[in-house]
């Protein structure tokens, strides 16, 4: 079981809505890469009355999704839930599609504004920060194959220290470093979805990229606690 992290984009969410600055609310801005045939036959059959076909991006893209926002938020309940209103959302506003960005972009902006309005909606106390039934059987989709149990244990560790440090980084700086490394997008499509120029992106990225590396080195240094005796 992965233990939650110290500090959680929720209450850095707290701290910025008091001064009246949200970090996941996003601008409308032009995306630059095309929406994929595929995809755009899926919408054209949605929009078409049926509905099944968005049923096929939401099992393309929900693990996606899911994982990007886990990292982002620091929750498995807030990422479930923030997934799941993304698609109700994007379900209900696919007529404004225009197709000039890769749908999941366009789903992802939509994802971090839901993100916003449910960080100002919900206030979660530092008590269920440690509640560990909050994780049962939500942790991240691991699509990687390696199930030796030495692995799994080294790759837990792992995932415990970054994410923990991740945490602890600005909202502003932990998304787009988000967006660049565990999705992949190039600086353009961020800004894009950030609404910001992409020398602001660089930077942000190039600051979170630094922090994470002195967090992680920070945890490193830090004594594991000796484990109980029976």
């Amino acid at each position: 079981m992965i233990e939650r992290p110290r500090a959680t984009a929720a209450q850095i969410a707290s701290r910025a809505n008091d001064r009246k600055i949200c970090p996941f609310a996003v601008r409308r801005h032009r995306l630059v890469r095309k929406v994929s045939s595929d995809e755009k036959q899926l919408i054209q059959e949605c929009l078409a009355g049926r509905t099944e076909a968005f049923g096929e991006l939401v099992l393309r893209y929900q693990d996606r999704l899911y994982n990007a926002l886990y990292r982002i938020l620091s929750s498995a309940d807030d990422a479930r839930d923030v997934t799941q209103e993304s698609f109700v959302q994007a379900l209900q506003k696919l007529k404004t599609f225009r197709g000039q960005s890769a749908f999941y972009s366009w789903l992802f902006r939509i994802a971090l504004n839901a993100a916003a309005s449910h960080q100002r909606r919900t206030r979660r106390k530092a008590s269920s920060i440690d509640a560990g039934r909050e994780r049962a059987g939500s942790d991240p989709v691991d699509p990687r194959p390696d199930t030796a149990p030495s692995h799994a244990l080294e790759a837990q560790e792992r995932h415990e220290s970054v994410q923990l440090a991740l945490s602890q980084i600005p909202a502003e700086f932990r998304v787009p470093l988000v967006l660049k490394e565990i999705e992949g997008l190039k600086y353009q499509e961020i800004a894009a979805i950030l609404g910001c120029p992409i020398g602001t992106v660089r930077s942000r990225i190039h600051r979170a990229r630094v922090e994470l590396r002195q967090r992680l080195e920070a945890l490193l240094r830090e004594p594991k606690s000796p484990m109980p005796r029976k």
